[in-house]
């Protein structure tokens, strides 16, 4: 009875799965703009969100290479479009000192990085 149907595409029930997300996805996102009465929300896309990922990565890293590989990026050149959206002008950190192992381990366990050492101080730091 089915091979007497005439053929659309390649599945048998109705719509692909991305189009079904596609369409929860705008039905939710214009919930929550009604919701928050923020006309702004109902402009996000996924390919927004991609953006906003690639740039906060890179805000906590600075490693643009890192975004690349994460972003799946082929060029450079595609992951640099990212960083104009970083405000370089802001790096505030936090600092900490440390004289043993076990106090490096902790601060490094915390998220701190490794800036350098002077008079058998090490210091580290770590963004805001």
């Amino acid at each position: 009875m089915l091979n007497m149907l005439p053929k659309t595409g390649q599945k048998i029930f109705g719509e692909s799965q991305l189009c079904y997300f596609r369409k929860n996805f705008m039905k939710q996102r214009k919930r929550v703009a009604q919701k928050l009465q923020n006309p702004r929300i109902d402009k996000i896309t996924f390919h927004t969100l991609r953006h906003l990922y690639g740039s906060l990565e890179y805000f906590k890293t600075k490693d643009i290479l890192h975004v690349k590989e994460r972003l799946g990026h082929r060029s450079i050149t595609s992951t640099l479009i990212y960083t104009h959206l970083v405000n370089f002008e802001s790096d505030v950190y936090h600092t900490a000192t440390s004289k043993s192992l076990k106090q490096d381990e902790e601060l490094l366990k915390a998220g701190f990085e490794y800036v350098t050492e002077r008079d058998g101080i090490k210091i580290f730091r770590k963004r805001k």
